[in-house]
């Protein structure tokens, strides 16, 4: 038996730690954990302002589907989720697990996809500082923690809070996906 497929979206921009650490953390716990970004050209990550790692999408956003993923994980850092949210592809994706009760994790900036996607109101959620009033006027109720689970959408603040966000998303699947 093979554990949840999660599909993580980035760009060039991510931050750094809020897609390695809970990449690592979620294949450590027995997920199948696979990249898409805009193209197959490898994406940058920042540290900060910082150029960080790279890494090599294994797909296309415009090919993934949300039916053939258990989880969407959305890591922010600020150029990430700002360039993503205007893809028509990111956003329909973003849509698409939502409306089909799959399990969504955003992080940091992350939550600007759920914004554009439309999905906000009337859930709780937290995010970095800056964007917390474009959450609230999404429909959000913003909540002042580093994590918050709302049935099956995690979010969280920022990078250090990369692994509790990672647990967070394992406890949100529903065992028959673990």
């Amino acid at each position: 038996m093979t554990g949840p497929k999660v599909l993580i979206i980035a760009s060039n921009g991510f931050e750094e730690a809020e897609l390695f650490v809970p990449l690592e953390r979620l294949r450590a716990s027995g997920c199948e954990v696979r990249v898409a970004a805009p193209s197959l050209r490898p994406i940058q990550a920042t540290v900060l302002d910082v150029p960080g790692r790279r890494l090599a999408p294994d797909l296309t956003i415009a090919d993934a589907q949300a039916d053939d993923w258990d989880a969407l994980l959305i890591p922010g850092g600020l150029i990430n989720p700002d360039f993503l949210r205007t893809q028509v592809d990111s956003v329909d994706l973003v849509r698409g697990f939502v409306t089909a009760g799959k399990v969504v994790g955003a992080i940091c900036h992350g939550p600007w996809l759920l914004v554009e996607a439309d999905v906000l109101r009337g859930r709780r959620v937290t995010c970095w500082r800056s964007i917390r009033t474009d959450l609230r006027n999404a429909g959000a109720e913003v909540v002042d923690a580093p994590v918050v689970t709302d049935g099956r959408l995690v979010t969280a603040v920022g990078p250090d809070d990369a692994a509790t966000f990672a647990d967070a998303l394992l406890a949100a699947m529903p065992a028959t996906e673990r």
